[in-house]
């Protein structure tokens, strides 16, 4: 066989040219041009020679043979990627079974190279879904709580966060022991979620957004309970947090004693309770406070925008407005706010905590994310917006803030707006507006503060009990 009909790749197989045949061969003579060539001959024919050597270079390559450290190369996560002619087979991970057999490997023709051909994927494309395979299979980790001088602390009691209406009739009619013993024999059996449980829920897909855009970024919500519950009630507590898989890592349990001393301790932003006298100590703290009700109706809200409405005078502004209204009248009132419609007003109980919002929503503003902010804040003011309302909008634009929506109900029941509004919480001086928002299915916090709080004390302090923080 001439080597030149031989295709170039082929040829280093034929046997090296030589000028005498081997023993027991012959030669074959071909006249050319140039010419005559000779091509030493094996007692087999070229030809068959030939096809025998590219046979068993093939059954030697579709067979993977044992790969040697060069050959295998380590990849991120533990995975190992195997070649196989030239090709990359599916990356698995090390615990999983060996390749055992190639689809298509014991068929032949057409059906074999099919099965072959979907073994062998090309590089790149397996890596990506190995890597999401694996990642799932891992653990998830809860993510590092942010440090308390950076984050924006939620205090939250456990009857706020939880419902616990079983256990504080036992506490009132049987007593502390009897209470105590309760919660042992049930600590594996998780709380019914409370009336701050949506609000919390809120709070931490706000967090998982911020983790998303700023990695090292501890500017979060940090939650933190508080209750005057024994240590040994804790645990049905961490049970029911980690049974609804909340983040919540700080607590803090004084065993019969008010926690209101420890709030100022963990730099506490906003304190929610279902106890009264609690607040009211806490907002005599200085500490925006409010207690919480449950909603007289279910009301779904977003689980993935955080809604926050404020009423305005003795909430985010003073009582100065109200203590006008109280002493003149109405007409009193829209006299004096024409005339001041440019002093800004005091700040209230809860400006702070509008503040610590809005320096969240810039964060999603600095992203270009102002229309898909997760968090959305509302005025919502029984004030008129033609004789009162410029006074409130320019002194929220002198502290250098602003709501989402500001809503002047000129007096009219706040109770079926808010019911379009759907707010994860409400806050208002008034409880005539809590009990219409809690009509209409809302959740409603009361703040204790101002005027119209002064002739509303109760006479005698209510009980403290083991459960109501």
């Amino acid at each position: 066989m001439a080597r030149s009909r031989v295709p170039p790749h082929l040829r280093p197989l034929l046997p090296a040219p030589s000028s005498a045949a081997p023993k027991g061969g012959h030669t074959t003579e071909r006249a050319g041009a140039a010419g005559a060539r000779c091509c030493p001959i094996a007692p087999r024919s070229g030809i068959s020679l030939l096809r025998s050597r590219i046979s068993r270079s093939h059954r030697r390559r579709r067979r993977p043979a044992a790969l040697g450290p060069e050959e295998v190369k380590a990849c991120p996560g533990g995975l190992k990627a195997r070649s196989f002619m030239g090709c990359h087979i599916k990356l698995v991970p090390p615990d999983r079974p060996r390749l055992r057999e190639l689809p298509g490997r014991a068929r032949s023709g057409a059906a074999g190279a099919a099965g072959t051909a979907a073994a062998m994927e090309p590089p790149g494309r397996p890596w990506d879904e190995a890597k999401a395979f694996y990642d799932n299979l891992a653990p998830k980790k809860k993510p590092k709580s942010p440090k308390p001088e950076n984050a924006i602390t939620i205090a939250v009691s456990s009857r706020a966060l939880f419902r616990m209406e079983e256990e504080q009739k036992i506490y009132t009619e049987q007593g502390v022991e009897a209470y105590v013993k309760y919660q042992l024999d049930h600590e594996n059996e998780p709380f019914l979620p409370g009336a701050a449980f949506p609000f919390v829920k809120a709070l931490e897909a706000v967090n998982a957004q911020l983790r998303e855009l700023y990695p090292d970024s501890e500017e979060l919500f940090d939650i933190v309970l508080m209750t005057n519950n024994h240590a040994q009630v804790g645990v049905r507590l961490i049970n029911s947090i980690n049974h609804y898989d909340l983040f919540i890592e700080r607590f803090c349990m004084t065993g019969g004693n008010s926690p209101i001393c420890y709030l100022k301790a963990y730099h506490t932003n906003l304190y929610l309770s279902s106890d009264a006298e609690k607040v009211s100590g806490a907002i005599e703290e200085g500490i925006a406070a409010a207690t919480i009700f449950s909603p007289s109706r279910d009301l779904e809200v977003s689980e993935k925008q955080l809604r926050v409405a404020f009423d305005g005078d003795a909430v985010l502004f003073s009582d100065e407005s109200e203590q006008i209204v109280k002493a003149h009248g109405l007409d009193m009132f829209f006299e004096h706010e024409k005339a001041h419609e440019n002093k800004p007003l005091a700040q209230g109980p809860l400006k702070g905590f509008l503040e610590a919002l809005g320096k969240l929503q810039k964060k999603f503003y600095s992203k270009g994310l102002r229309l898909e902010c997760p968090i959305r804040t509302y005025l919502v003011t029984a004030r008129s917006a033609a004789s009162s309302g410029a006074r409130a909008l320019k002194t929220l634009r002198s502290w250098g803030l602003e709501t989402d929506e500001a809503l002047f109900l000129a007096g009219a029941p706040k109770g079926p707006l808010l019911r379009k509004i759907r707010p994860h919480i409400f806050f208002d001086d008034q409880m005539f507006h809590v009990e219409g928002a809690q009509e209409m299915g809302a959740v409603a916090a009361h703040v204790p503060y101002g005027v119209a709080q002064r002739h509303k004390r109760p006479a005698q302090e209510k009980q403290q009990t083991p459960n109501s923080k």
